[in-house]
């Protein structure tokens, strides 16, 4: 267990279906149900997304408690290091904002040492002390057969060989990270053209679809208003662009131009004024140049770009970048803060879908705007990445993201080159939504005090239009409404709003997976976790504790809700995580139950206010209720013994997967393990969620556990316990993967900037944890990586890099296929 046994040695994380069954008499029907074909509408579409990310060797950001000049920061790490008898040095930053006062510093060491690392923590002005990390980005020549992805509008270099400037190509890439900050590349394009997508119906201007001159014809045309896009530069003499403010450069190259044409795009999105026209002409842009023309970038880039920002009194901040990386401290702290001075920042949900559970960092933070695509025909795209966020499992339940979708395909911008182009991707979306964003805070500048990334937020959320037959997970409250919004902003008033703003475990398909399964006495707890937005002030609070009130006309009285809460809210947000169960008097009851739970939220009085601001706020709550279901019919699955990235390198359940090695999606039953989850369902069976050890479940209830890819080791009470409950009639299956420690060595990858190898925390599951936990059967799984096509019940199968049975009792009934070995097959990525 994390933090509780030394970890054992490891390799790389995929997943296969390798199936061990013990014990019990429910597992035959669920492997039926299991090996039925799925349908052709749940393949998931290859979009060929990337991602990698590297740590420096010994380099490591030492932040402080607040902003200090170059001189006192040196003498704090001086006092702190001066005994140690360790040579360190501080890497010099030559950027714009070097010169002012600043709350970070990066140490290099001759040697990763951790009692170094504690002294330093221990200084008093010493906030906290991590790696500094490189982030690589990778354009990509991507292809989507539903949508035109790029058209060219304008003189546009052809990717002949005899043109100069960059063509668009698929690159492979490993080294760091391969999106414009934390992950997967946002955007592609491609010259593909056939007749029927060229008949399709879309507009010339992206502008016009959401009818930005109603409000340019009311004089509101983003004046006055500062917007940063932090990107990949902007040429000053470009056609396009008659207010551009500032142009700063972050990276280590010796130019403030556009070398790759992304951030010139996302630019003319947002303001451009000429031929492809963006939604605020008049804004004054500020330009930060945060990725070379190589797609490098660092961390530390992104801090002192964040603090300048800061310094300029930016009010709208673009960032069409984003990755699965919640855990670099670093950069989340500071994105809290920039949202904390009441920087509004819009950022791209992700291009990972139509996989769920694929939402990148920052756009899926609470304070941030997360932007999710949609087509011309108000479809959500393909590739926009899908919830639920990742950073509450194992314990707990993700939240609602994305905030809203807006167009984000064969969407027109800015070439670098001069003249348009047609581009796809959640990195367009975005800019779309930050051109919105720029304009209405343009229109209500005479009450800018009352405008703020949680008002903003709120009144984007609010006039959103549902899209029919689409999910919450993947439309977030609906799609942009440029004037509905104007509307709702300009009668605006401090408020505390929830996300989502009511709880209907009855409603479908918005609310799934939530109403896809009846709830019932006896099961896991329902946990529906919702985002409080404080459009008061940047804190806040919840004045005494909520309250359940049950109407016990339609018998809310059946329902048991427990609920957990921000301490504190701040930056503008919190949590609200309410955990619905049933109540033994309705062991037998049908139908449908509701209630409401009440709360109020608190933030200190602004400008001459002598009283607390206060917003009392109800969230109704409906659920449908069923009797408990037979013990045959009911799976746990166990949660909590599955890890992710970023917590580690944990790579794909498939090998053969070498553009997209790590596994971040978190092995939930709702994200990129939904297609069983529907194909169980469709079986009559009733699947719960684990968060906790084995030793806090009633095994009597359920006829089978469900071990799927399970990565964390097992507590000596959980092997124990687990063998009581196989005797007394569990079932488990066990769905393993490989760990051998050749191939590890095989899969890990080299960083040639940082010259560094990554090598996974793990196998493809944690195969000495797992043979350890079914010991007392005389089971065993091998060391060997296998993988191959073959039939089983006429069913073609495909075994994607697992491990064999290796030791078995005598007289179980093994099935046996001859596949291919891969460990004699990989070679080393590079």
């Amino acid at each position: 267990m994390k933090g509780r046994k030394p970890a054992l040695p490891c390799a790389i994380c995929l997943c296969s279906c390798l199936v061990v069954l013990l014990g019990g008499t429910h597992t035959q029907a669920i492997l039926s149900e299991l090996n039925k074909p799925c349908g052709s509408n749940q393949q998931p579409t290859e979009l060929g997304i990337t991602f990698t990310s590297s740590v420096i060797d010994a380099e490591y950001i030492v932040a402080f408690d607040d902003y200090y000049t170059k001189a006192s920061r040196q003498g704090y790490i001086s006092a702190a290091l001066g005994n140690t008898n360790t040579s360190w040095e501080i890497i010099s930053r030559d950027n714009p904002a070097a010169s002012f006062p600043s709350d970070f510093d990066i140490v290099k060491l001759p040697r990763e040492d951790a009692s170094v690392l504690k002294v330093l923590l221990r200084h008093p002005k010493v906030k906290q002390v991590t790696p500094h990390r490189k982030v690589v980005r990778t354009l990509k020549m991507m292809e989507d057969d539903d949508i035109l992805l790029e058209q060219d509008i304008g003189p546009h270099p052809a990717c002949n060989g005899t043109e100069k400037g960059p063509c668009w190509t698929e690159v492979l890439n490993f080294r760091g990270r391969s999106s414009l900050s934390l992950a997967t590349a946002f955007w592609h394009a491609t010259g593909r053209h056939t007749s029927r997508k060229l008949l399709r119906s879309v507009p010339k201007q992206v502008t016009a679809a959401l009818h930005a001159s109603t409000l340019w014809d009311m004089g509101f045309t983003g004046a006055g208003v500062r917007v940063a896009i932090f990107d990949t530069g902007l040429s000053e003499k470009h056609p396009h662009f008659k207010k551009i403010k500032e142009r700063t450069n972050w990276t280590n190259e010796k130019t403030l131009d556009d070398g790759l044409g992304h951030g010139t795009f996302v630019a003319g999105v947002i303001s451009s004024y000429k031929d492809c026209l963006g939604f605020a002409p008049d804004a004054d842009l500020y330009v930060f140049r945060v990725f070379t023309n190589n797609q490098v970038s660092y961390t530390s880039w992104f801090l002192d770009a964040f603090n300048y920002a800061i310094l300029k009194k930016i009010n709208v901040l673009n960032l069409s970048i984003g990755g699965p990386d919640f855990m670099d401290h670093p950069f989340v702290d500071k994105v809290w803060e920039l949202t904390a001075n009441k920087v509004i920042m819009i950022s791209a949900i992700g291009n990972d879908g139509p996989l769920y559970g694929t939402l990148n960092n920052p756009a899926d933070q609470m304070d941030v705007i997360g932007v999710g695509g949609i087509n011309f025909e108000d479809q959500i795209a393909k590739f926009s990445s899908r919830g639920m966020t990742t950073w509450e499992l194992p314990g707990g339940y993700g939240r609602l993201k994305p905030d809203i979708v807006t167009y984000g395909s064969a969407v027109t911008g800015s070439n670098f080159k001069g003249g348009c182009r047609s581009l796809s991707g959640t990195s367009v979306a975005s800019p779309v939504v930050a051109g919105v964003v720029t304009l209405l805070y343009s229109s209500v500048r005479h009450k800018e005090d009352l405008i703020n990334p949680a008002s903003m937020k709120q009144a984007l959320m609010a006039s959103a239009r549902r899209l029919p037959g689409v999910n919450m997970f993947e439309q977030g409250h609906g799609k942009l409404d440029l004037i509905k919004a104007y509307q709702i902003l300009s009668a605006y008033q401090p408020q505390a709003s929830l996300s989502p703003s009511y709880i209907d475990l009855t409603e479908c398909p918005y609310m799934w997976p939530y109403c896809s399964q009846p709830i019932y006495f006896g099961g896991m707890s329902t946990i529906v976790n919702v985002t409080i937005l404080n459009g008061m002030g940047v804190t806040g609070k919840l004045a005494g504790k909520p309250t359940w009130h049950p109407y016990v006309p339609q018998f809310g009285n059946y329902i048991d809700v427990s609920i957990s809460y921000s301490s504190v809210l701040w930056p503008w947000s919190g949590y609200l995580a309410v955990a619905i169960s049933v109540v033994q008097d309705a062991v037998d009851w049908d139908g449908v139950a509701a209630g409401h739970i009440i709360l109020t939220i608190e933030s200190p009085p602004q400008g001459d206010e002598s009283d607390p601001r206060r917003s009392t706020l109800k969230l109704p709550v409906r659920v449908r209720i069923i009797p408990t279901p037979p013990r045959s019919k009911r799976l746990l699955w166990d949660q909590y013994h599955n890890l992710r990235y970023p917590s580690g390198y944990f790579p794909r359940d498939n090998l053969l997967k070498k553009t997209d090695p790590l596994d971040w999606n978190g092995d939930h039953i709702h994200t990129n393990f939904k297609d069983m989850y529907q194909h169980l369902r469709s079986g009559g069976y009733f699947i719960e969620v684990l968060g906790a050890p084995f030793t806090c479940f009633d095994a009597k209830q359920y006829g089978a556990l469900l071990l799927v890819d399970a990565e964390e080791e097992y507590f000596p009470e959980e092997i124990s316990k687990l063998k009581r409950d196989i005797d007394e009639g569990l079932s488990v299956l066990v769905f393993a993967d490989w760990y051998n420690t050749t191939v590890m060595k095989k899969v890990k990858f080299y960083d040639e900037n940082t010259r560094q190898w990554w090598m996974p925390d793990t196998g493809g599951a944690n195969i000495p944890a797992l043979n350890e936990l079914i010991a007392p059967w005389d089971m065993a799984f091998s060391d060997s990586v296998y993988a191959g096509e073959f039939s089983l019940a006429s069913h073609d199968m495909y075994y994607a890099s697992g491990s064999s049975i290796s030791k078995f009792p005598e007289g179980g009934l093994i099935i046996t296929q001859t596949l291919k070995d891969q460990g004699e097959t990989l070679t080393v990525l590079v």
